[in-house]
């Protein structure tokens, strides 16, 4: 199957043979074309990769020959709505705006599973990882990444006490990235520690073998420390613990992403605080991969915040590094994980990262004075002594138990109020046990001892053989299950919104198919409490059903408050009842320029009758506005309450191509007994079939118009492009007629 732009994906056919599904490749793949320096359109750039062959542009590109720059990282974006098969459809949307790192966000009770679950059944604050919801939409991004001609990385979770078989069931389906870090489990989910890091150790080994791409977790420091900023060196420490464990176990350096969050965000000082630290640990880290990530401890409500630190995130990003660059969505403050906002994220960062393409060609740190050079200097040596410091203790596991970390104190301060976990204590506590001396799994990228010599000595470097290949060699070996529970699955999903689908009728949609969620913004002049409950009494009156308030900003105590709103509409429209005019043809601005040039144009204009607007007219001229001046047609304007006869007397007198009226006030159909007066005039002139008439205003209508003998009538909305391409094209067809 090939998708098709103007199509939407057809998810019945994503879930049809899954059974039979197989992925095409496994690995983590980057970015082509990183550091050449490469032009597109009309300019060069010294910080892109390769561009897309189906791409959404930035909306500015219309000024640019829509170019599409693609910025140096892989750009991430973070997809939990719930529901796995609107998920897919939201994958389309966020690779087309350039996002190759899809993250999964499993639900928050993922860590707590004790073994894989199956079928697709509906998550709360994410999807739940099951095999089909994974093999569903990696089979959805291979038909995506052909579309948009770039391979995309499927991404999720390896955690919880169930993490080295959902490892091994990312390896089987082809997922090429997982977070995986022992201290997540430890300190955030209170996994037994030792089991938390024997069941990475056996997790590890198996990304390994799949090639694939590890994040880790020590950013949760700093989400959940009461002051964020303080936690900056133990950020290093758990950074530097899960990197050398995964070294260790086999994985390749290059493999190994840091997940790096800057600590603060504005009104805090924050570049004085974060751009030290990032620069610190690309110093320490060099030999490892950076995947920067925005900071959400102090996210709010607002979008406009949240987008202004992630664009300060980025420009940390852009004078520093990031080989992935993850996007949160401006909704995270909110909890409504919107299809809107995913692709805002994504386009956020194209946006800043193009707009500072080569940024650090003219600009450097003063790495080598200063205040820079201090706070970095600092903050590595605090995370040294903090390591010192654990190795004196007794290592990892008691420093865990005498609460060093996620401790507000900045260290070798500490406040006391750090995680506390104990090393016998926990889940999972005591279910780690020695493995027998005949121990043997003949299974590929088995971690630790494995007894196959006595069974053949060749083997021990593929234990696998024995059985003619394990599932990850051989994957008609595993087990495939489709759906387990009757009333929670994909299936009857799909059917409560089958009307949807193949037919005209649509809802708006904000997380999921036919959620006719809607969002309102409001402005109302009470204080906030008031203002909250004033606002829900207007969605419900407006007929919105389950009416929230998901965003309230002070404006000022006493003047007023603004409103975001969130409702559901309780209605299907039919598009195939709905009149729909034909979209306005309109010519690009160099094929106007280009006929302009060729063949100078001239017009007057004014303001007929006794009517003194003017700023409409105006607007469709002056070159401020994007009027028609801008094509270089020569443009005479005779002002407000010109009499008809007067606009024809110039017109004849300065050999116009064309007279443009203005006639807004309608009382007593006067704008269209204008238009009747200029149409008759000219032919009592001798004019009329050499020069173009075309009428303006808010109740002009283009076919009264041409009832009334002028060429075309424009109404509210109409810009200069619309009435010079009217312009252009129909001198063409009166010069053809004669």
């Amino acid at each position: 199957m090939e998708l098709k732009p103007n199509e939407k994906l057809d998810i019945e056919y994503i879930l049809k043979d899954l059974d039979k599904y197989r992925p095409r490749r496994r690995g983590w793949t980057w970015r082509k074309g990183a550091g050449e320096k490469r032009k597109i359109g009309k300019f060069e750039y010294y910080e892109t990769t390769e561009n897309l062959k189906s791409s959404q542009p930035l909306p500015a590109a219309k000024y640019f020959d829509n170019i599409d720059p693609q910025p140096q990282p892989v750009i991430t974006t973070e997809i939990a709505s719930g529901r796995f098969e609107d998920d897919i459809r939201r994958m389309r949307m966020a690779a087309w705006h350039g996002a190759d790192h899809i993250m999964v966000i499993r639900t928050a009770g993922q860590s707590h599973f004790d073994g894989l679950i199956e079928g697709t059944p509906q998550g709360v604050g994410g999807i739940p990882i099951t095999r089909k919801q994974v093999r569903a939409q990696r089979k959805a991004l291979d038909l995506i990444e052909d579309e948009v001609g770039r391979p995309i990385n499927y991404h999720s979770y390896v955690s919880g006490v169930a993490g080295p078989e959902i490892a091994v069931m990312f390896a089987e389906e082809g997922v090429n990235g997982a977070h995986q870090d022992p201290q997540y489990n430890v300190l955030y989910r209170n996994i037994n520690m030792v089991r938390s890091f024997v069941d990475a150790a056996s997790a590890k080994k198996v990304m390994a073998w799949a090639d694939m791409a590890q994040i880790d977790g020590a950013h949760n420091a700093n989400a959940t420390a009461r002051e964020a900023w303080k936690v900056m060196p133990e950020l290093m420490v758990q950074h530097a613990i899960n990197s050398m464990f995964s070294v260790k176990v086999g994985m390749k350096k290059e493999n190994i992403c840091l997940s790096t969050v800057p600590p603060t965000a504005p009104p805090a000082p924050c570049m004085r605080l974060d751009l030290p630290y990032a620069v610190a640990l690309r110093e320490l880290f060099r030999d490892y991969k950076m995947r920067a990530q925005m900071n959400t401890k102090y996210m709010e409500s607002s979008t406009r915040e949240a987008t202004v630190t992630h664009v300060l995130n980025l420009l940390i990003s852009e004078l520093t590094s990031a080989d992935i660059q993850s996007t949160i969505t401006p909704d995270e403050g909110r909890n409504v994980p919107w299809h809107i906002y995913n692709i805002e994220a994504v386009d956020t960062a194209k946006q800043a990262l193009v707009g500072m393409d080569g940024l650090k060609e003219m600009v450097e740190l003063k790495r080598n004075e200063g205040e820079l050079k201090e706070k970095v200097r600092e903050l590595k040596e605090r995370a040294v002594l903090f390591m010192e410091e654990i190795l004196e203790v007794g290592g990892y596991f008691k420093a865990v138990e005498e609460g060093f970390f996620v401790d507000s104190g900045y260290y070798p301060e500490r406040n006391g109020d750090g995680i506390v976990r104990k090393i016998d204590g926990g889940i999972g506590a005591g279910t780690v046990v020695e493995r027998d001396k005949d121990y043997m799994a003949p299974v590929t990228a088995v971690f630790g001892y494995n007894n196959v010599a006595q069974y053949d000595e060749s083997a021990v470097d593929n234990p696998s053989k024995l059985i003619g290949g394990c599932t990850f060699e051989d994957p008609d070996k595993i087990v495939y299950i489709d759906e387990l529970d009757e009333n929670d699955n994909v299936y009857v999903r799909l059917e409560e919104t089958k009307e949807l689908r193949g037919t005209g009728l649509v809802k708006p949609e904000m997380e999921w198919a036919g959620d006719g969620i809607i969002l309102l913004t409001m402005f109302l002049p009470a204080e906030e409490r008031v203002a909250e409950f004033a606002a829900i009494e207007i969605g419900e009156r407006l007929g919105l059903e389950d009416v929230e308030v998901i965003h309230r900003e002070i404006m000022q105590e006493a003047e007023g408050t603004r409103i975001e709103l969130k409702g559901r509409v309780p209605f299907t429209i039919d598009t195939n009842k709905l009149e729909i005019p034909p979209k306005p043809d309109i010519m690009s601005d160099d094929e106007i320029r280009e006929e302009i040039e060729k063949n100078p144009m001239k017009i007057v204009a004014a303001t007929v009758g006794e009517d003194e607007h003017s700023v409409g007219l105006r607007e469709i001229i002056d070159i401020k506005h994007g009027g028609i001046e801008k094509y270089g047609i020569e443009c005479h304007y005779l002002g407000t309450s010109v009499p008809v006869e007067k606009l024809v007397d110039a017109a004849i007198e300065l050999n116009a191509d064309a007279i443009l009226a203005s006639t807004i006030i309608s009382h007593d159909d006067i704008h269209y007994k204008n238009m009747k007066k200029l149409h008759e005039l000219c032919i009592e002139k001798g004019i009329r079939d050499k020069i173009i008439l075309v009428a303006g205003g808010t109740q002009v209508s283009n076919e009264l118009a041409i009832e009334s003998g002028v060429d075309a009538g424009f109404g509210r909305g109409t810009n200069g492009a619309q009435v010079a391409t009217f312009l252009v094209k129909k001198r063409r067809e009166m010069k053809d007629e004669s």
